[in-house]
C-alpha cells in the first residue's frame, strides 16, 4: 500500500492495486482453507462508481481514465458463464477513501458511515428483489479503508418493514435504519504499517478476515472445516516451524536425551539428528523406561520412571512409577515452560493441565478436603535435566530445552469415559448410577472449599478399578481440575457439548453448572444422541430444545427413574443462584448403587474430608420420598 500523503493519480492507482491484491489473498486463502483446496475460485473482484453502475476490473477502469470516479471494490459471486454482473451478486463491499477518520480521533467519520450504509441498503434491496436469491438478504458486511486504517460495518434488518415513500425514498430508508435495522461498527484499526505491509496478525486484519469469512458463509453455506479445528492444528505447525528455525541457527548443538539402547535408566547425549524431541515438537516427549528427576520444593528430589504414554487432547499424559515405591502406577503430566506459553493455545492448555491444576489440588489439600473420588497430588515441581545447569537463579531457566519444564504427578490412573464408550458402547443402568454418585460425591467435596470443576466432560472423568476393597471395585473420578473456578473472575472451559447453558451464555458458572454438565455427560455415556455443535448459538439452541421437549429426561428415564428425577431436579436449578443439595442425591444414589436401605448407614462412604462434619443423611432427606 503506498504511504504517500499526496493524492496523486499514480498513488491512487497503486492503492487500488494494493487493495485488490490484499482482498484477493484473503478470499483465496479462506476459500482454499475452509471450502475447497482445488478448482476455480467462485468469486471475482470488481470496482464500481456508484449504486447501479456497471462493474469493471481495476485495470479496465484505469485504462478508461475513470480512476477518480471509483468508490471501491466489490466481491462478486460468479453466476455461471453469465459475464454480466448485478448488484444482487455482491458478497461484500469495500469502500476505499482518502481518509476514513473523524478529525484526529481514531473513529469513523460520519460521512464514511453514511456512505457505507447507503451502499449497504442498496445491496440488501437488490438481493431482496432478485429472482434467484443465492445470498442471504438479511445482512451485509461493508469494509472501509484508507491507506493506513480499516474498519468493518455490518448492516442488517427486515426489509419487509421498509415503508417506501416514492416522494422521498431517502427519508423512508433513513427511518427504516433508525427503527428497524441493526448497524454494528468495529473499532478502527491499523491495517497497513509505515512500510505499506499488511499487519496480518493484528486485530484490524483479523476483523477483515472474519467479515470476509462470514460473507462467504452467507453466499456458499457453512465451511467444510471449522475455525476451531484449524486453530487446534495451527499450534503444531507453529512449533514445528520454530524448531526448524532453531536447528538452522545452530546445527552443531547437542541436547541430552535418552538413547534407544538405554540401560537401567541411564541418560546420555544425542545429536539433533537423532533426537525425537527436536524432530517433532518443542515439548518434552518421553518414552517407556525413561527416568525423570523431579525437584519438589516440599519433598526434595524424586525419581519417576515412565511406564506408558496416554497422549491425548492438548496435553501430554503418562503412566509412571516412583522409584521409591515402584508398585503403584501414577499419572504424570508434562507441561510447557512459561517462556513458551504465549504463542500457542496448546501451550496454554498445558498450563491449565499442570500449573493451575497443581494449584487447585493443593488448595483442596490445604483446606482438608480429601476423598478417594478426587485426584491426589503425589509430587509437583520442575525437571532436573542431566548435565550442568547454567541458570543464575531458581526462577529462571538455562538454554537446555528441559530446564524448568513443570511436572505434576497424581494418583490414581484410569481410563477416560470417552475411550470406554467408544470401545465398549453405552453404560448400563448400574454403571450410570455409580458414575453419577461418584461424581456428585467429588463435586460435593470440592464445593466445601468453594471450588467448582468447570470442565465436566467424558475426557475428564476416569474409571478406576479399586483393588483394595471388595465392596466397591469401580470408581469414577473427575480429573483435570485446571479449569476449576475458585473465584468470580475465573472462567471455566467452554465445551459446546457439555458446558452448562450459563457458562456458554455468560462465560461464568452458576452453582448448578457442574451438575448440569454431569447430566449431559450421563446422557452421552448412556447412548444419548448428541449432535456436533459448531457455535455457541447452536449449542444453546440444542439445550433449550432438549430441556423444553424433555428429551434428556425421557432418555435418562429409560436408563433409570432416579437419573430422570435427578435431571428434572437439575433442570429446575439451571441458571439460578440456588446450590445443589448434594446430600439428598448422594443418599438416594447410595441406596440405588449399594442397595443399602437402612437410614443409619447414611453417613456416606469415605467420600468427604475427615475434617468435615456430616450430619446424618437420613435427617436431611425427609423430603426425598421414594429413592428409586
Amino acid at each position: 500500500m503506498p504511504c504517500s500523503p499526496l493524492a496523486s493519480k499514480s498513488v491512487k492507482e497503486d492503492g487500488y492495486h494494493a487493495l485488490e491484491d490484499f482482498l484477493h489473498v484473503i478470499v483465496n486463502g479462506l476459500w482454499r482453507t475452509f471450502w475447497r483446496k482445488s478448482g476455480p475460485l467462485p468469486f471475482s473482484l470488481c470496482c464500481f462508481h456508484h449504486p447501479g453502475s456497471k462493474f469493471y476490473a481495476v485495470e479496465k477502469a484505469i485504462s478508461r481514465g475513470r480512476l477518480e470516479e471509483l468508490r471501491g471494490l466489490a466481491l462478486i459471486s460468479k453466476n455461471g458463464n453469465n459475464l454480466k454482473v448485478h448488484w444482487n451478486q455482491v458478497v461484500e463491499l469495500v469502500l476505499f477513501r482518502q481518509n476514513i477518520l473523524s478529525g484526529n480521533e481514531l473513529k469513523l467519520s460520519v460521512s464514511t458511515i453514511c456512505e457505507a450504509l447507503f451502499y449497504g441498503v442498496h445491496i440488501l434491496i437488490s438481493r431482496c428483489l432478485s429472482k434467484s436469491r443465492t445470498i442471504s438478504d438479511d445482512s451485509v458486511f461493508i469494509m472501509v479503508f484508507d491507506s493506513k486504517f480499516g474498519a468493518v460495518i455490518k448492516l442488517g434488518g427486515d426489509l419487509s418493514k421498509l415503508e417506501l415513500n416514492t416522494g422521498d425514498p431517502y427519508q423512508s430508508v433513513a427511518h427504516w435504519i433508525k427503527c428497524h435495522a441493526e448497524v454494528l461498527l468495529s473499532s478502527v484499526e491499523t491495517i497497513w504499517n509505515r512500510l505499506g505491509n499488511a499487519n496480518w496478525g493484528d486485530l484490524g486484519t483479523l476483523q477483515v478476515l472474519l467479515a470476509a469469512f462470514y460473507s462467504i458463509v452467507q453466499c456458499n453455506g457453512p465451511p467444510r472445516k471449522s475455525i476451531s479445528s484449524l486453530a487446534s492444528a495451527h499450534s503444531l505447525r507453529l512449533q514445528k516451524r520454530r524448531i526448524e528455525c532453531r536447528l538452522a541457527e545452530n546445527e552443531n548443538a547437542k541436547i541430552p536425551y535418552q538413547q534407544d539402547g538405554y540401560q537401567h535408566g541411564e541418560i546420555v547425549e544425542l545429536d539433533h539428528s537423532d533426537n525425537p524431541l527436536v524432530k517433532n515438537t518443542s515439548h518434552l516427549k518421553l518414552r517407556q523406561g525413561e527416568i525423570l528427576l523431579l525437584e519438589d520444593q516440599q519433598q526434595g528430589q524424586k525419581s519417576f520412571q515412565i511406564q506408558e504414554s496416554f497422549i491425548g487432547g492438548n496435553y501430554f499424559l503418562y503412566g509412571a512409577i516412583s522409584l521409591d515405591y515402584p508398585t503403584q502406577l501414577l499419572t504424570l503430566y508434562v507441561g510447557a515452560h512459561p517462556s513458551r506459553l504465549e504463542p500457542s493455545w496448546e501451550d496454554m492448555s498445558l498450563w491449565y493441565q499442570v500449573q493451575r491444576q497443581t494449584k487447585v489440588l493443593n488448595i483442596l489439600k490445604h483446606q482438608g478436603v480429601s476423598s478417594k473420588y478426587l485426584p491426589e497430588v503425589i509430587a509437583s515441581g520442575r525437571i532436573l535435566h542431566p548435565g550442568p545447569c547454567k541458570k543464575q537463579t531458581p526462577s529462571v531457566r538455562c538454554d537446555h530445552p528441559w530446564c524448568g519444564t513443570p511436572i505434576l504427578v497424581t494418583l490414581p490412573v484410569g481410563e477416560p469415559l470417552s475411550y470406554i464408550v467408544a470401545r465398549d458402547g453405552p453404560f448400563s443402568s448400574d454403571d450410570a448410577l455409580r458414575c453419577c454418585r461418584d461424581c456428585l460425591v467429588a463435586l460435593r467435596s470440592a464445593a466445601t472449599a468453594s471450588v467448582q470443576h468447570g470442565d465436566i466432560s467424558p475426557e475428564n472423568i476416569i474409571r478406576v478399578f479399586n483393588m483394595q476393597g471388595t465392596r466397591h471395585k469401580v470408581l469414577y473420578i473427575p480429573v483435570s481440575w485446571g479449569r476449576a473456578v475458585l473465584e468470580d473472575r475465573d472462567s471455566p472451559a467452554i465445551n459446546l457439548q457439555f458446558s452448562s447453558s450459563h457458562a456458554l451464555q455468560h462465560g461464568k458458572l452458576c452453582p448448578a453448572s457442574d451438575a448440569e454438565s454431569l447430566v449431559y455427560l450421563l446422557f452421552f455415556v448412556t447412548g444419548g444422541r448428541m449432535h456436533p455443535q459448531d457455535s455457541i448459538e447452536s449449542a444453546l439452541q440444542w439445550r433449550e430444545k432438549s430441556w423444553a421437549t424433555r428429551s434428556i429426561q425421557q432418555h435418562l428415564g429409560e436408563v433409570s427413574p432416579l437419573l430422570k428425577a435427578f435431571s428434572d431436579y437439575v433442570d429446575s436449578l439451571c441458571g439460578t443462584p440456588y446450590p445443589v443439595d448434594y446430600d439428598i442425591w448422594v443418599k438416594r444414589l447410595n441406596r440405588a448403587v449399594d442397595g443399602s436401605g437402612s437410614a443409619d448407614r447414611g453417613k456416606m462412604i469415605e467420600e468427604v474430608a475427615m475434617t468435615l462434619r456430616l450430619e446424618n443423611v437420613a435427617e436431611s432427606s425427609g423430603t426425598s420420598g421414594g429413592g428409586t
